[in-house]
């Protein structure tokens, strides 16, 4: 980068950033490497790399803590979250859009998470899949909601497809909202509901720890289909 003005190596190490936070390098919430780090990875002076990141805090997708350094928000996951919940409440329609859309997109998120999963990212998956058999077993719906829809996002994260990563990031408000009251709304009233929800998760996240594409992918559209019944079934227009 030597022959760059100074502008240019900026505009450099930005770009390099934001390509970590759309591929899921740095998720929201973890920290960035030091500046010293940074500038040795990206072949710069410590200056730019400072020069690059106070600009992502200016617009929002990083936050800088004094003392405590760099971290990813959650900027590019909220985009759309607020108004979807009592949209899905008052259009009923809405809740039938969002499950196709959900079974396309998290069908084809589990088939490449079996086919690219990595050792982290299995741990991650396998860590969430533990957090919500313990939320299940101490019947904490909530918990267990939020857990659910963790778990959907880190089976999109190791999917390592930038393109799925966006449109889930873009929409993640939306989808985390969603699979939030979807989980609340069948397990609070329905035990057998929230078994066969946890099964079909198990036989989710053991394919993708597998690298089973083909099984993963099924066993997620089969998981979107059964929510989909549920709510059917029961006329719930919520």
């Amino acid at each position: 980068m030597a022959a760059m003005t100074a502008r240019g190596r900026t505009e450099v190490v930005m770009r390099k950033i934001e390509t970590a936070l759309l591929d899921g390098t740095w998720p929201a919430g973890a920290r960035l490497p030091a500046e010293r780090v940074l500038a040795q990875q990206y072949g710069v002076a410590r200056n730019t790399v400072r020069e690059a990141t106070q600009r992502l805090v200016a617009r929002g997708l990083l936050q800088s803590r004094r003392g405590a350094g760099v971290y990813v928000t959650d900027q590019l996951r909220a985009g759309i979250a607020s108004p979807w919940g009592q949209l899905v409440a008052d259009h009923p329609a809405l809740r039938d859009d969002i499950l196709e859309f959900r079974r396309v997109l998290e069908g084809a998120t589990a088939y490449f998470a079996a086919l690219r999963a990595d050792a982290n990212d299995r741990r991650r998956i396998r860590a969430l899949l533990r957090e919500l058999e313990t939320a299940h077993a101490n019947d904490d719906a909530a918990v267990e909601a939020s857990t659910d829809a963790k778990l959907h996002e880190a089976i999109a994260l190791a999917s390592h497809n930038t393109m799925f990563l966006h449109l889930h990031t873009s929409v993640i408000g939306m989808l985390r909202e969603h699979i939030s009251i979807n989980v609340a709304g069948m397990t609070t009233h329905d035990e057998q509901a929230s078994e066969l929800l946890l099964q079909q998760h198990r036989v989710v996240c053991d394919a993708i720890c597998a690298h089973r594409p083909e099984e993963a992918r099924t066993a997620m559209q089969t998981h979107i289909d059964y929510v989909r019944s549920h709510f059917e079934r029961s006329g719930d227009a919520t």
